[in-house]
């Protein structure tokens, strides 16, 4: 999984970034301080690795990873060259989702690039420039299918679809919001022009210290970005950046000491997987054994051989059968023999849908 974290200058992006990742990103109080993208590899928290690696005695132990790229801060006409420039836009069409980090915090010593805290203005001056970018590459499609669509009846179809998403931009909405019909062809070439604004968003409010112990309940600014969010079905998680870099200092036990002291269960990047995973469909099944205890990330639906090309296309081709067990019988019964002896491990064949938290042994034969 790949995601992009967008924003306008000087809202708590970057130092996000950093403490996400670790990666040192520098972060300055003024514009366009991170002059390329940032990548940056985070590993998926998720406690039940630990618990199965200690049963089985794992030589390794493998999380799923998330790739974040940090895009240097947008400003109005960023489309048009502005700040940095359309280049920076190009970065984020590789991106499975948006991360847009969004100001909701009051302080005098970081400037803001507009002079004044509106988080709802922030998302409409970037959200207005990743229309521009998306428009641009209409506009080439548009001009290049029409020269041949007056000879090529599907060439005429895809035109007619182009115009209809130029339209819907221009009225100021994103490529999300458009409503495709059920023909295959069509959703085809929508999905090829891989468009900004066909992106899933998760808003980072950025608050205080303070507003993170309710989760941004009082704030009237993160209220406005979640009534935003929930008219274009988005997901919304508060963060505070700077709290979020303290953490990134602090060792694994340290940390649940230090959130327990903020009165927190998580940290922001567990809010934001959690968020991440919930609007992309995702969900993540596990193998374990002596060698090594892994997570595997699959969209919501993936049946079993398909999950088993995760691992390896042959386990795919030559799939057999899957032994499931889930995380919780399997904990339940304290071994895979007792929760054999109880009934609880199954076989399961091609057309079985794995589930969250399935522990499994594919059988296959090449």
């Amino acid at each position: 999984m790949k995601l992009g974290i967008v924003g306008l200058p000087n809202v708590g992006k970057s130092t996000l970034f950093n403490s996400l990742t670790k990666a040192g990103a520098e972060s300055a109080n003024y514009p366009f301080c991170t002059i390329d993208p940032n990548v940056g590899i985070v590993t998926v928290p998720d406690k039940r690795l630990k618990v199965l690696g200690d049963m089985y005695h794992s030589k390794k132990v493998t999380p799923a990873v998330i790739e974040f790229v940090d895009i240097a801060g947008l400003v109005k006409g960023a489309s048009k060259g502005e700040g940095l420039g359309n280049q920076f836009l190009a970065n984020i069409r590789e991106v499975d989702a948006i991360v847009h980090v969004v100001r909701c915090f009051e302080d005098t010593n970081v400037v803001h690039v507009d002079g004044s805290i509106d988080p709802v203005r922030d998302i409409e001056t970037i959200n207005l420039e990743l229309i521009f970018s998306d428009l641009e590459i209409l506009e080439r499609r548009i001009a290049k299918v029409t020269k041949q669509a007056k000879m090529d009846k599907t060439l005429a179809k895809e035109e007619k679809l182009l115009k209809a998403v130029k339209e819907h931009l221009e009225a100021g909405q994103s490529a999300k919001t458009f409503e495709l019909s059920e023909d295959e062809e069509e959703q085809a070439w929508f999905a090829s022009y891989n468009l900004l604004t066909a992106k899933p968003v998760i808003y980072a409010a950025n608050v205080t210290e303070e507003d993170l112990a309710d989760d941004g309940k009082r704030n009237p600014h993160v209220g406005r970005v979640r009534q935003w969010a929930a008219d274009e079905h988005s997901e919304v998680f508060v963060i505070c950046a700077k709290i979020e870099e303290e953490i990134s200092q602090l060792e694994d036990d340290e940390k649940e000491m230090f959130l327990e002291d903020l009165g927190l269960s998580e940290s922001g990047l567990d809010k934001l997987v959690a968020a991440s995973y919930k609007l992309l469909g995702l969900i993540s099944y596990l193998t374990s054994g002596e060698d090594e205890t892994r997570a595997w990330t699959i969209v919501k639906g993936t049946k079993a051989p398909q999950a088993a090309g995760k691992i390896h296309t042959d386990f795919e081709r030559g799939f057999i059968r899957a032994e499931v067990v889930s995380y919780d019988h399997l904990i339940e019964s304290g071994s895979m023999v007792a929760a054999k002896e109880k009934g609880l491990v199954r076989l399961e064949g091609k057309d079985y849908v794995v589930q969250d938290g399935d522990i499994i042994l594919f059988r296959f034969n090449v």
